[in-house]
């Protein structure tokens, strides 16, 4: 089945280049709102998922122990940028747990934000697995194999957690599962960029998943108190899912709890509109994340959501950016093909 395309690039009134994919939009119910392209075909969610994947750490009581502000449990659902306040608060998830940064088995790489790795370098330093755009989600692990295990050896408990095996993962796997309603131990499994296992889930699946986080129906008690925890943490503290002009941040600084996205590598953007009962899935075929799967996401919750004149004209500014080149000068748009434009009337309110 080829996909249609989903978002063109237009220069000079010509259209350049096309971005095909496939969008799942569902209820809690399971059933199909709108679906293009192949929804049933297994694609990696990457990072997409971090809201599933944080439940057990709240479900089981543990963020409440340990006193995991909403900025902590916000990075525990982050790809963020790696500036200050990201490994910062990284840190201090760690310290609560018992732990430092070399508990952390997510790698180090630079600042996603070039004047944060700007800043760092300048000072003489190296980045370190804090300014992991994933250190939160690892730190919120780590956090959770405390209280699997308690502080007494935690290090040794804690080591390899990473693993598919390791206690940790497999209640993260089972939280995932339970969401989605997809058996985890039928389908390909990959290593994700920061190391931790990353399961082929059908988009059908993935938006369930964030219908059922948005709403709590589907899921069992404890998760669906965990997913309305998360959701009220990422609205209160949108700056820490991603950072300095990432559009996660800017949509949910925007609509608070009436949105809660999360992007995932490879073309993939997962969201829940809690007030409509709906959850989003979506891959481009080509990977392209900063542009395609941005208006993507951008154009289904214009449509979606009854916005205020000002918030209309935000969102559809993410939905129809303009291309400028080095002086400033426009000279082209990005914005949803025409058979995209055609399918959104089917989720409007």
């Amino acid at each position: 089945m080829n996909n249609p395309t989903l978002v063109n690039v237009t220069r000079g009134g010509f259209v350049e280049s096309s971005h095909r994919g496939s969008i799942a939009v569902l209820d809690a119910e399971g059933a199909v709102v709108l679906a293009l392209g192949d929804i049933e075909r297994p694609i990696f969610p990457r990072s997409a998922v971090k809201l599933l994947q944080a439940l057990p750490l709240v479900a089981g009581g543990v963020a409440e122990s340990l006193g995991l502000t909403d900025e902590e449990l916000a990075l525990a659902c982050a790809s963020h940028n790696g500036e200050d306040v990201h490994a910062a608060t990284a840190q201090a998830m760690l310290a609560k747990a018992g732990l430092d940064a070399g508990a952390l088995e997510c790698g180090a790489h630079w600042p996603y934000l070039d004047s944060a790795a700007r800043a760092l370098a300048a000072a003489g330093n190296e980045p370190s697995a804090l300014h992991n755009n994933c250190s939160g989600k690892h730190a919120g692990f780590l956090c959770l194999a405390c209280a699997m295990h308690g502080r007494d050896g935690l290090r040794g408990f804690a080591r390899g957690y990473v693993g598919a095996e390791h206690p940790v993962m497999r209640e993260v796997g089972a939280a995932l599962a339970a969401a989605t309603g997809f058996n985890l131990d039928h389908t390909v499994r990959g290593t994700d960029g920061c190391s931790i296992p990353t399961y082929a889930i059908p988009l059908r699946h993935l938006a369930l998943g964030f219908a059922r986080a948005g709403t709590g129906a589907g899921l069992s008690p404890a998760h669906a108190r965990a997913a309305q925890r998360l959701r009220k943490a990422v609205a209160r503290a949108p700056f820490m899912v991603a950072g300095t002009g990432r559009l996660d941040t800017r949509l949910m600084q925007r609509l608070g709890e009436r949105v809660c996205c999360k992007v995932g590598a490879e073309g993939v953007y997962c969201a829940a509109l809690p007030e409509r009962g709906l959850g989003v899935a979506i891959k481009m075929d080509d990977g392209n994340n900063a542009r395609a799967a941005e208006v993507a996401v951008a154009a289904v919750i214009g449509q979606a959501l009854t916005l205020e004149p000002e918030d209309e004209t935000f969102v559809r500014s993410c939905a129809e950016p303009s291309l400028c080149n080095w002086n400033g000068i426009e000279v082209g748009t990005l914005g949803a093909s025409d058979a995209l434009r055609r399918a959104l009337p089917a989720i409007r309110p």
